[in-house]
């Protein structure tokens, strides 16, 4: 822990807490990704338009895929075609509430928000939440074009309340709930909506399918007329700050820890990995943060994991940085490669600790942990762990290793499938996490830190010690 200040450890915790209040949604999330890129001097790409001759040595670059998913990299000053990509992989989303096409709903007084369920929430945490929205708007213009806006209605604006103890006596031995019937927020009274301007209906495309008041209110958020909404993604979030906590201030209780943890962790780490220009001049391979959208519902999206995004990335970044065409750049590349898949991973619970394998009990403050699963529900190898914890020990930062009972099942990460898929050379990782998937998770602070410094040197360390590997 020596080469860990405190210092290092309490800013990356502060940042962390600032990153995730500035991400409601993945949208958020990534602009903010986006933003702080562009800071760094990392040039934008498009994936319309062609890269052909704009990759070069030395160079840093980000591109993004439906607002939700983001792909950053920077060329190492010694990079030819046919040489590795150190990548570290991380998912945007979480589990929350979106907004139903038509979510306008009236019952017994109350103007009310139909939503959908996304992912697999720990939904009895929404209920008497102070809760919002937030996601993205396409706004169209006066000249018959359409933009994408964000928005985040930083107030709460809606609820999901629970049922009275008096009403319902059998709660105590189990609280139980209908997803279509019991998760619909209150947004108002009827008679205090019938008070505000009801012609919003009439003026939107989406007027019919939603209330007036909301619609007015993301209208004013973005100050643009509610005829000029066209269509929205809206998630529900909760309007609580995330914050550092406990007596010696060393929790962070937060929502979306899952899996803007590791989105921050793994972006922190590649901008201050290159810090050091000239050992990054000297660099023989790519350093890159891939950031997934929908890996909560399984990945299958034109943004998720399990597409051809990162394919697609690595493909057109060999063939924009060969000097001559090389049939087998991309092939050699892979093989070459090395990618950290890192998602949150479950921290021993004082409550529940027989939920755990006896001998693998992660730890909040104690490091991130490699995870492994015989039925390759984790990607993790003997050789993937080896080269990790090579770089960990010569850095003085710890590891857990966390493995599931077997009368358990066992989540899984984006790990084994771009694994599969490309053939790449794969560790899973994750900083230990308590309430999982609830409106309000928590992990530590020391953390944060430690998974920053291990990303920042894989990326300025793994060229030269790939070369002493010897697996085929």
């Amino acid at each position: 822990m020596a080469a860990l200040s405190k210092a290092h450890l309490q800013r990356q915790a502060e940042q962390l807490v600032d990153f995730v209040n500035k991400s409601p949604s993945p949208f958020h999330a990534v602009d903010v990704c986006r933003n702080w890129l562009r800071g760094a001097q990392f040039t934008e790409l498009k994936e319309r338009q062609s890269w052909k001759g704009a990759i070069k040595p030395n160079g840093r670059y980000f591109f993004t895929r439906n607002g939700s998913s983001i792909v950053a990299f920077a060329v190492g000053g010694q990079f030819r075609p046919g040489n590795g990509v150190s990548i570290v992989a991380a998912h945007t989303d979480s589990p929350c509430f979106k907004l139903k096409p038509v979510s306008k709903k009236t019952s017994y007084g109350f103007l009310q928000v139909g939503v959908q369920v996304y992912g697999g929430g720990l939904w009895h945490t929404w209920f008497d939440r102070d809760l919002s929205v937030a996601g993205r708007v396409m706004v169209r213009d006066k000249s018959g074009g359409y933009a994408q806006r964000l928005v985040s209605i930083d107030e709460p604006i809606m609820r999901i309340p629970s049922l009275a103890i008096h009403l319902d006596r059998g709660v105590s031995d189990g609280f139980k709930y209908n997803k279509e019937v019991h998760l619909t927020p209150i947004l108002a009274t009827v008679s205090k909506a019938l008070n505000g301007d009801k012609s919003a209906d009439s003026q939107s495309e989406s007027g019919p399918s939603h209330h007036p008041v909301l619609l007015e209110r993301i209208a004013k958020e973005l100050n643009v007329d509610v005829a000029e909404i066209s269509d929205f993604e809206l998630c529900l979030y909760d309007t609580q700050k995330a914050v550092i906590g406990g007596i010696c201030k060393e929790f962070i209780y937060s929502a979306r820890l899952d899996n803007l943890n590791s989105s921050y962790c793994a972006m922190e780490g590649l901008v201050n990995s290159l810090s050091d220009e000239k050992a990054f001049e000297q660099d023989t391979n790519i350093r890159m943060v891939a950031l997934f959208d929908n890996e909560e519902v399984g990945s299958t999206s034109a943004y998720g994991a399990n597409s051809s995004l990162i394919e697609s990335a690595l493909r057109r970044i060999q063939a924009s940085t060969a000097n001559s065409e090389s049939p087998t750049a991309f092939e050699e590349s892979v093989a070459n490669s090395f990618m950290i898949s890192s998602d949150v991973t479950h921290a021993i619970h004082p409550n529940y600790s027989e939920k755990h394998e006896a001998n693998h009990r992660p730890e909040l403050q104690k490091g991130p942990s490699i995870k492994v699963n015989a039925n390759q529900r984790y990607a993790t190898t003997s050789v993937t762990s080896t080269i990790l914890k090579d770089i960990a020990k010569r850095n003085d930062i710890p590891l857990q290793e966390f493995v599931v009972r077997n009368d358990s099942p066992c989540g899984s990460t984006i790990g084994p499938m771009l694994s599969a898929q490309l053939g790449l050379r794969t560790i899973d990782i994750g900083n230990p996490l308590l309430s999982m998937h609830s409106i309000r998770e928590i992990c530590g602070t020391d953390d944060v830190g430690m998974s920053v410094k291990l990303f920042e040197h894989f990326f300025s360390e793994f060229a030269a010690l790939d070369a002493k590997i010897s697996v085929d």
